[in-house]
């Protein structure tokens, strides 16, 4: 991934990651207030050797303590310097457990000892650290005084610095466990948002597309949560920035293969809902605006949606034009007042593929060709059944609608290859669903144009894409590895 989609991912997840590192910092301040304080005390203790006070005896004397320091340090936390402490101070616990609280450290290269004890009373640590000192001194003086009469220890150990009673405690660092909270709930919320992206297979933008296949896109329409209530948005709503993306799509498509005669598309998908039959019913009506003469033709003989959504009669149509039960003068509708003429799906039949696969559908795509200078068939998506790629095979080209956030990336491939699979032409892609607004939204200005919509905005143009921008449509499934 690039730095963009990292910076997008953060976009996207920072509630996640705010409320992880909200979370560990709660935790990190629980923790740090059940704690119970403790404090610690510092005794010193200068280790020096009896000498004659000359040059070469100093030298040995002061080698001789730095050796000793190690060994002494050591001495500090067994039961013969702790039992005399425990003793003295009347404290009320075994020498191995006043040991886990002193922690004896030497210099480097130096002869002093620190002795540390860490206790919940302050004033017992500093108590408990001199005595320790005390006892170490005593201790070492036993053990290095030779077994001779009026014989002296080598060794002097002197009380450098007295252990002082604490005020602030040591432990819990409340500012610095807090900090730590932060930093591993900060990470926590990157690390699962980096993973629930990695791991994400449905398709969000027009990145997510361009990833898998070269096949160009040509158009996105914008999610509208009262799509359902006017799904005619063309019609209802023309100066609207929806409306407006599905003439960007009937410009895009008016361009693609501007040498070819035939101009006949099957409008798809890969599986159902993601709004192939609204994309082909506002295409038709944005094609016919611009006075192309169109036929939109309900090909999804097993839901169809068309003569719904366009509010004419569906009862007769496409079928029974194909099993010879009506003329197709009979049944083509006209809708509106341009050049747009529906076709509806009429009964549904108990089979659906061997229809629109026969003879006779063949024969209407010639005669429909002829007669229109635009067609449009809405077809079942590919996955659930063969009937769009039976259809588009004998057709212009296919148009696959992907809807954001709805559609997996195999479900597209699969839908692509379905189509290579019977060497259909796949004209290109139409994003629906996108959003407007986060990291993945959708922008008007990927086609070229940015400015806002009003009553009195004229309508601009939209961009062309060259043969070099767009890729030349081939025959089959163009998949990237």
């Amino acid at each position: 991934m690039e730095l963009r989609d990292y910076i997008r991912i953060l976009r996207k997840s920072w509630v996640l990651i705010v409320l992880c590192t909200l979370v560990a910092v709660g935790a990190a301040s629980a923790y740090s207030i059940l704690q119970t304080p403790q404090y610690s005390a510092t005794s010193k203790v200068f280790v020096s050797t009896q000498s004659s006070g000359s040059t070469a005896d100093l030298a040995q004397g002061n080698n001789f303590s730095v050796a000793r320091v190690k060994t002494y340090s050591a001495l500090v936390t067994t039961p013969i310097v702790l039992l005399p402490v425990i003793a003295s101070q009347g404290l009320a616990v075994p020498a191995d457990a006043l040991a886990e609280k002193v922690v004896a450290s030497a210099q480097l290269d130096t002869s002093i000892i620190e002795i540390t004890v860490t206790d919940t009373d302050p004033v017992r640590a500093a108590d408990t650290a001199n005595a320790v000192s005390a006892s170490l001194t005593l201790v070492v003086e036993d053990i290095e005084t030779p077994d001779t009469a009026d014989a002296a220890s080598p060794v002097k150990l002197t009380r450098a610095q007295e252990a002082s009673v604490a005020t602030v405690p040591v432990s819990p660092n409340v500012p610095l466990n807090i900090a730590l909270g932060a930093l591993v709930g900060l990470a926590l919320g990157v690390g699962i948002a980096v993973l629930r992206e990695t791991l994400e297979t449905r398709i969000r933008n027009t990145r997510d597309v361009e990833q898998l296949t070269d096949l160009p896109i040509l158009g996105g329409i914008v999610f509208d949560p009262k799509a359902k209530d006017r799904p005619l948005i063309v019609h209802v709503d023309p100066r609207s920035p929806r409306a407006e993306s599905f003439r960007t799509l009937r410009t895009n498509l008016q361009f693609l293969d501007v040498g070819r005669v035939e101009r006949s598309f099957v409008i798809t998908s890969s599986i159902e809902s993601e709004g192939k039959s609204t994309t082909g019913a506002n295409l038709a009506i944005a094609l016919a605006d611009a006075g192309s003469r169109v036929l939109l033709v309900d090909a999804d003989l097993r839901r169809p949606k068309v003569a719904d959504y366009m509010d004419i009669e569906g009862a007769v149509g496409l079928t029974d034009v194909l099993i010879g039960r009506a003329d197709l003068a009979d049944v083509i509708q006209p809708w509106g007042k341009g050049q747009l003429f529906v076709l509806p799906a009429g009964h549904v039949p108990p089979n659906p593929s061997e229809l629109l696969g026969s003879t006779r559908m063949t024969q209407l795509i010639v005669e429909f060709n002829r007669a229109f200078d635009v067609v449009l068939f809405d077809a079942p998506p590919l996955l659930p059944v063969t009937d769009a790629a039976v259809l588009a095979k004998n057709v212009g080209g296919a148009l696959v609608v992907v809807a954001a956030g709805r559609t997996h990336k195999n479900q597209l491939t699969g839908a692509i290859a379905a189509l290579g699979n019977v060497g259909a032409p796949i004209s290109g892609l139409v994003l629906t669903m996108l959003p407007t607004s986060g990291p993945d939204a959708y922008g008007y200005g990927h086609y070229g144009y940015g400015y806002s919509y009003g009553e009195t905005d004229p309508v601009a143009p939209a961009s062309i894409p060259t043969a070099d921008a767009a890729p030349a449509r081939a025959r089959g499934a163009r998949v990237k590895p």
